[in-house]
């Protein structure tokens, strides 16, 4: 799963008994080892990142193998299966004195 807060996009990923999780996309050139996810115990792993506006393709690497996030923003065929997507909105932008940026949202992305 994934959860956007402003520019950065919490991701959340479920397996038991991994050693060792990495985050790996479009963001990164597809590098494992480059973002590691942390245990939040319970075989939950957890990573945020910062990314800029915009849509990203991405998969999980806990030990070796590699795992698609259905409950993400969507998916989609990727070179080697399904790939997950993240999106992230534009911010928006003070126009002028007295004038309120309009917050965003937090938002999860289900598929």
């Amino acid at each position: 799963m994934v959860t956007i807060d402003g520019d950065w996009a919490v991701f959340s990923f479920y397996r038991p008994g991994a050693k060792q999780v990495y985050l790996a996309g479009e963001f990164n050139g597809w590098r494992t080892g480059d973002i590691n996810m942390f245990s939040v115990g319970d075989g939950n792993w957890v990573a945020k990142v910062r990314l800029p506006a915009g849509e990203f393709r991405f998969r999980y690497c806990a030990d070796g193998e590699w795992f698609t996030d259905y409950a993400a923003c969507g998916v989609e065929p990727g070179r080697f299966g399904m790939d997950s997507l993240v999106v992230i909105q534009p911010r928006s932008l003070k126009i002028g004195p007295g004038i309120q940026d309009q917050p965003r949202e937090d938002n999860i992305c289900v598929a």
